[in-house]
């Protein structure tokens, strides 16, 4: 996770400094200033170690002192975090820092507040690979302060066999055949199911997880009535705050919602910046 920290930061740095920042010109190159960071949302807390490396990535001698831990709930007015330094320093990385602290923030957000929909049950809530380009660790991260559990991180981790792999081997059968014969053992294998019928060719081909696409709450129960004990049953599918306690209480294991990641509402922080004279 360090090495992704910091290529992320560094891509994100450039990205916005380019050249350099004309705009921090303006101020002396050696004046400091100090500075209050302030939630202005209801939130969770997730991103310091991003933030940490930004200010560390352009200069090292600015102080951050944290108020917030990590996974902190947050109220609106709270001052999470103070720093010190080089004024031009602060300035110019400000607005990186704070993208991402707001992106993952409201990535943890959003997540417990599905997370807590489930309070007193055992159905647990899955993230996805529906992921910002260049952030699928940092928001996988962020999914898991704010409650979820982290499906496979991407393609090289596990298998997870869908309509066109199935169309393509030719059967249910023939793709979990072909799959257990290449993913090495321990490896997540889950074939995805559209209806009850094809639920029944993937446990007579063997499969231990299931992927339940767009089910019915009806389906959901019917399934989960003929699951064998040994196997695992995930649900996915127009999956919203609205619907996800019910589709739990049919007695999936699982409930993957692509939300988490993609339908994050930017927490909104803000920079309170002193110059000191």
């Amino acid at each position: 996770m360090k090495k992704h920290i910091q290529t992320l930061v560094e891509t994100a740095l450039a990205e916005d400094i380019g050249s350099g920042d004309l705009t921090a010109q303006l101020i002396p190159e050696a004046a400091s200033a100090h500075a209050q960071l302030i939630s202005r949302d209801v939130a969770i807390l997730c991103g310091r170690p991003w933030f940490d490396a930004v200010f560390a990535e352009l200069d090292k001698s600015v102080e951050l002192v944290w108020r917030a831990a990590e996974g902190d709930n947050l109220e609106p007015d709270q001052t999470l975090c103070e720093l010190r330094g080089n004024a031009r320093s602060i300035l110019t990385a400000e607005r990186t820092a704070i993208n991402l602290l707001q992106t993952l923030s409201g990535t943890a957000t959003t997540t417990r507040k599905y997370v807590d929909q489930l309070e007193g049950l055992n159905t647990r809530v899955l993230d996805t690979r529906k992921t910002i380009p260049g952030m699928r660790l940092a928001q996988k991260y962020a999914c898991k302060i704010g409650g979820a559990v982290n499906h496979r991180i991407g393609l090289y981790d596990g298998v997870l066999i869908k309509e066109n792999h199935i169309r393509a081997a030719g059967s249910i059968a023939e793709a979990m055949h072909q799959a257990l014969e290449n993913i090495s053992h321990g490896r997540l294998l889950e074939v995805e199911v559209e209806n009850l019928n094809e639920l029944c060719e993937a446990l007579d081909a063997g499969a231990r997880r299931i992927l339940l696409d767009n089910f019915s709450l009806e389906q959901l129960r019917e399934a989960v009535a003929i699951r064998p004990e040994q196997v695992e049953f995930e649900a996915s599918g127009n999956v919203s705050l609205e619907t996800l306690r019910e589709i739990a209480q049919t007695g999936v294991d699982f409930i993957s919602v692509g939300a988490l990641t993609k339908h994050l509402h930017a927490v909104d922080y803000s920079l309170q910046f002193t110059l000191d004279y």
